[in-house]
């Protein structure tokens, strides 16, 4: 069973939000497979789907960004899913926008919620999906970036990205994060 964890901060004031495109993947996930998703063992929201034959959690946490941790380990003990078959589906601000990138591990970069699972868990060696948001940051903290909803032109190149990372899930699902990494990662040209 994989888990596909896609991080956000609940709320409906957050909807929308630059740091809430990992949700964005997740329904558009929920779409595809014409689901939707349901409180969970745990203080998150999932969707339960099969892929292939492979069966899959959809997984939004519902605690806030920075304790994302809490809900995927509850979901990971619950369902009973290895590190080796988990995906975060996160923003990252140091990428370009409408750019996405896997990774087999590493550090949290800066990302709260990935640095929140890489405490829980005690290591940072799980599969993540980085979805650009922008670079070019206007002066300003970086919270009220993260936080700040996309402008009507970044909008629509986020939009053109979600369905994007979605095929990039199913990659993942079906071949693995190598191959999801040689046929989805690409430079912002």
């Amino acid at each position: 069973m994989k888990l596909i964890a896609g991080l956000g901060n609940p709320e409906k004031r957050h909807e929308n939000t630059r740091h809430n495109i990992g949700f964005e993947v997740i329904d558009e996930m929920a779409r595809v497979f014409q689901t939707g998703l349901s409180s969970g063992k745990g203080n998150f929201h999932y969707a339960r789907i099969t892929h292939r034959d492979e069966p899959v959690i959809l997984l939004k946490p519902m605690t806030y960004m920075n304790l994302s941790g809490h809900a995927v380990v509850a979901a990971m003990n619950f369902y009973k899913i290895g590190i080796e078959d988990i995906l975060i589906v996160c923003d990252d601000l140091n990428i370009p926008l409408g750019t996405i990138r896997l990774r087999a591990k590493g550090s949290a970069g800066g990302q709260n919620g990935l640095g929140h699972i890489i405490q829980c868990l005690g290591r940072e060696d799980f599969a993540r999906l980085r979805v650009g948001i922008g670079r070019d940051l206007p002066t300003g903290s970086y919270s009220s970036f993260v936080l700040g909803k996309f402008c009507e032109e970044e909008r629509r190149i986020a939009d053109a990205v979600v369905p994007e990372c979605a095929d990039a899930v199913l990659d993942f699902i079906r071949h693995g994060i190598e191959h999801a990494m040689n046929h989805y990662n690409r430079k912002n040209s």
